[in-house]
């Protein structure tokens, strides 16, 4: 067996992501695929569109072999978080020979040489990341800047790596090659360049649309406009998703929740949540009190320093409760289990694997983690269970619709 992973949102899986498995699985040569896959709420601090296990069947018909949940705590993180969450579960399952990611940029080298200068993190380039800071950039956009002022101090072109901190990709790219690193990990890394529209295009540009692009367009129009841009099967699930709740999910659905939330806090209790700087608590408190819509609210509060994904997260964090201890917990322990949420015959062969090469509780039925009496575990599905209850109550208003992960089983080909 050689099996190739992919850390993924699928939100929802397109001719881009169709184009990337089948690119890695010609580079590597290999025999099966793993999708660790995030489930009810995406990296940007938003719900899926469509639920996870619709995501989920819509991987596996276009010819992923495995899909695993990347719980939510490690989905709704930065780039950092969020690459460093799902190249553990990788690590972890100690038989993933390949881990294939996309970038704008496919000189790897390039990008190891950025991810080595992040790692060791010389002194010269601290210096300059604290100047940037101090000028009120973003923590990403100071990295950026001061990767690029730093490199050319060493003699490097800086035209070249300047370009590539500009893109999504490549920025998530360098973070799975720091989490590799971190973990002294075997798993090779293979870089695919991106086909088609950019990660952020919001609009429609080629024939290989982004996701942003399909999901702003499923939003503002009708389904039957983004036909051309799905495969056969994302369409079919995607209608399927429809039909059923008559709607997809996004962020305004929780304005209410939201306008609850604000209106019972204080800006004490913001400061237990990730990302959150010195006076931006304030901030959130007093913009939250003048606006109603919270896309309005985010925007508002949004600035160089602090980007719109970024408060997006936090209140996705604030939604589910979820705290800076907590998060910091869960990453300072192991990984001990896997859940399943998709698979074909091939996907039992690495299961099968998996078992035989690690001790992870391999968790199929939902109810089952609570037999393992592992505080860890319990710590871990239980916030899942809440970001389910959460996820479905953006969607569905007249028949609440809670314990899915107990309802639902895993798809199975």
């Amino acid at each position: 067996m050689k099996a190739v992973g992919f850390i993924t949102e699928y939100n929802p899986f397109h001719y881009g992501h169709k184009y990337h498995l089948e690119k890695s699985k010609d580079i590597t040569n290999a025999t099966h695929t793993i999708a660790v896959m995030s489930g009810s709420f995406v990296q940007r601090g938003e719900p899926s569109l469509i639920d996870k296990w619709t995501k989920a069947k819509m991987a596996i018909d276009n010819g992923v072999d495995l899909v695993i949940e990347l719980p939510f705590v490690y989905s709704v993180q930065s780039a950092e978080l969020f690459a460093y969450g799902g190249i553990r579960i990788l690590d972890a399952m100690n038989i993933v020979d390949f881990v294939a990611f996309g970038v704008e940029n496919e000189n790897i080298e390039q990008l190891i040489k950025i991810s080595d200068t992040l790692i060791d993190e010389p002194a010269e380039f601290s210096v300059l990341l604290r100047k940037y800071l101090s000028q009120g950039l973003s923590f990403s956009s100071s990295r950026s800047r001061a990767i690029e002022d730093y490199l050319q101090e060493k003699g490097t072109d800086e035209t070249a790596y300047s370009s590539i901190l500009k893109k999504s990709n490549n920025i998530l790219a360098i973070e799975y090659l720091k989490a590799l690193h971190r973990l002294n990990s075997k798993i090779q890394p293979i870089a695919i360049k991106r086909q088609g529209d950019d990660y952020n295009d919001v609009g429609i540009k080629s024939n290989i649309a982004s996701a942003t692009g399909i999901r702003n367009k499923v939003l503002k129009d009708k389904l039957d406009s983004i036909t051309s841009y799905l495969p056969e099967a994302s369409y079919k699930y995607l209608k399927e998703f429809y039909d059923k709740y008559q709607t997809f999910n996004c962020f305004n659905n929780y304005n209410h929740i939201f306008q609850y939330i604000f209106r019972t806090i204080d800006a004490d209790y913001l400061t237990n949540f990730m990302d959150m700087e010195n006076g931006l608590e304030n901030r959130i408190i007093s913009i939250s009190k003048k606006y109603y819509e919270i896309e309005k609210i985010v925007e508002k509060i949004a600035t160089k320093r602090y980007p719109s994904t970024r408060i997006k997260r936090i209140f996705i964090h604030l939604l589910n409760d979820l705290t800076k201890e907590i998060i910091k917990e869960i990453y300072n322990n192991p990984v001990e289990y896997i859940r399943i949420l998709g698979s074909n015959k091939k996907g039992f062969e690495i299961l099968n694997e998996i078992k035989a090469n690690t001790n992870l509780s391999i968790i199929t039925k939902f109810s089952d983690f609570e037999k393992l009496n592992n505080e860890s575990i319990n710590l871990m599905l239980n916030i899942e269970k809440k970001a389910t209850d959460l996820y479905y109550l953006g969607i569905e208003k007249q028949n609440p619709l809670v314990k899915m992960d107990y309802l639902t089983s895993p798809y199975i080909k």
